[in-house]
């Protein structure tokens, strides 16, 4: 009878551990689909603006040059063309690095983390 008693305790046992392990797994799940998300929305924002940069940069780009390259006598206007591109191709680097560092964000960051945290609890019960 002692004997029943310790494979029912056993049983027991494993049918919690068994549910703990589901309701963590469940958990992770649940975070990670709500990252998801939220990468979705963050990853649709950066590109319409990236859209709404480049739409108003190149219109603004357009009009302004116009408008200075006007300004010059003609003789000078080449040379006023060319000191203007100049001008963009350093905008364009300086936005290139501001949309560089908008990636740099690791997705998933918390599931990630949180998994590392549960080897390493689940390592210590070793």
């Amino acid at each position: 009878m002692d004997n029943n008693h310790s494979t029912a305790g056993l049983g027991g046992v494993v049918t919690r551990l068994g549910r703990t392990a589901l309701r963590g797994i469940n958990t992770r799940v649940e975070l990670l689909a709500l990252e998801w998300q939220e990468e979705r929305i963050r990853i649709r924002g950066m590109l319409v603006w990236c859209v709404v940069l480049l739409f108003l940069a190149i219109l603004g780009a357009l009009l302004l040059t116009a408008a200075i390259i006007f300004l010059f006598p003609e003789d000078l206007r080449v040379y006023i063309t060319g000191a203007i591109g100049l001008l963009y191709l350093c905008g364009a680097l300086g936005a290139w690095f501001a949309l560089k560092a908008g990636f740099k964000r690791e997705p998933f960051a918390e599931s990630i983390e949180q998994v590392k945290k549960d080897r390493v609890w689940l390592e210590t019960l070793e």
